[in-house]
């Protein structure tokens, strides 16, 4: 499912910010990106979604100019995203990076503002991520938690149009990562426009109003996050029996999950799916009946068992049954 129409903000069409056209990126015989063509659009938060190894951290590569295509073309801001002048208006956070142990925070914070013409100064910077009572301190005394925060600031000193976050919030704990979701919805009301990826996929649905997602190089979705639901279509039941096995023969093609004697099932018709078990006179008792989250839809779109190897996401393998019941983190 893809968006056919043009985007526009404001009511008006907009100049992409970044784009892809038909791009396609090779790492010897694998295919991490696979003729793909995106547009980022001003004043959009777009998750960008997938299993490790299906094309997502390539994309933010190419982006940022780290790597060119093997065919297509990338823009951003019109220009090539390998000349320095197309990246001044450009801030990212990779996965994991390395801050130098010896420096205080502010001293960072003031060597990368630096290579900006334009730059948020070091006190606002440190208020806007709650860094204040952090400036003084060497990076090398900071929790991981605590380098996170700083590196996700980094990417918005430069005063940026475009930000890519990749797991910007990999090693906080769930108040620390709140806290950073105001913080970049506060950019995003400033004007930021930002492309996140994730593994929490509550943290897509928190902050992010159209969802891409990829799987092995490929585009597999591009809309907004209810039209994503709404295309699925599924419903989640949950229900509490000891009798699940004959249950789950009332709908063959429903996706079970099991927790003790709680069992979700995951149907393109939920109503049928209640009727035939009112009818069957099987034991139950507590049914649930809502809509399709985005961990649903997401697990539809890739299919289960979705294995990938990209050595742009690092060639890990993950299969989209990782998910549970209570965890909704759905890679490993």
């Amino acid at each position: 499912m893809t968006t056919s129409a043009p985007r526009v903000a404001g009511g008006l069409a907009a100049e992409p910010l970044a784009s892809f056209d038909r791009v396609t990126r090779r790492y010897g015989d694998l295919v991490a990106v696979d003729d793909i063509t995106l547009d980022i659009l001003p004043g959009e938060i777009v998750g960008l979604l997938g299993p490790n190894g299906a094309g997502k951290s390539t994309l933010l590569s190419l982006m940022q100019g780290l790597r060119r295509p093997n065919a297509g073309a990338v823009r951003l801001f019109g220009g090539d995203p390998r000349d320095a002048r197309a990246r001044q208006r450009l801030g990212a956070t990779p996965q994991e990076t390395a801050l130098p142990d010896a420096l205080r925070v502010h001293e960072v914070i003031d060597f990368v503002g630096g290579h900006f013409a334009q730059r948020v100064s070091t006190a606002q910077l440190a208020e806007q991520f709650g860094l204040t009572g952090l400036l003084r301190r060497q990076t090398g005394s900071l929790s991981g938690g605590q380098k996170r925060r700083v590196s996700v600031a980094l990417a918005f000193v430069g005063s940026p149009a475009l930000v890519l976050l990749d797991e910007p919030t990999t090693g906080l704990d769930v108040d620390a990562r709140r806290a950073l979701w105001a913080a970049i919805r506060a950019q995003h009301a400033a004007g930021v426009t930002i492309v996140v990826t994730s593994h929490y996929l509550e943290e897509i649905e928190a902050l992010a109003e159209r969802v891409v997602v990829i799987g092995n190089g490929r585009l597999l979705a591009d809309d907004a996050i209810g039209n994503v639901l709404s295309h699925v279509g599924r419903a989640r039941v949950k229900i509490s029996t000891t009798d699940a096995a004959a249950i789950a023969y009332l709908d063959p093609s429903a996706r079970h999950q099991s927790d003790g004697d709680v069992h979700l099932f995951t149907t393109s018709d939920a109503d049928r799916f209640v009727r035939e078990l009112v009818r069957s006179g099987l034991p139950f008792h507590d049914l649930e009946v809502r809509g399709a989250t985005l961990e649903e839809a997401f697990l539809t779109l890739t299919g289960p068992g979705v294995v990938s190897g990209g050595a742009g996401d690092g060639g890990r393998h993950v299969g989209a049954e990782a998910s549970t019941i209570s965890d909704r983190k759905v890679f490993s």
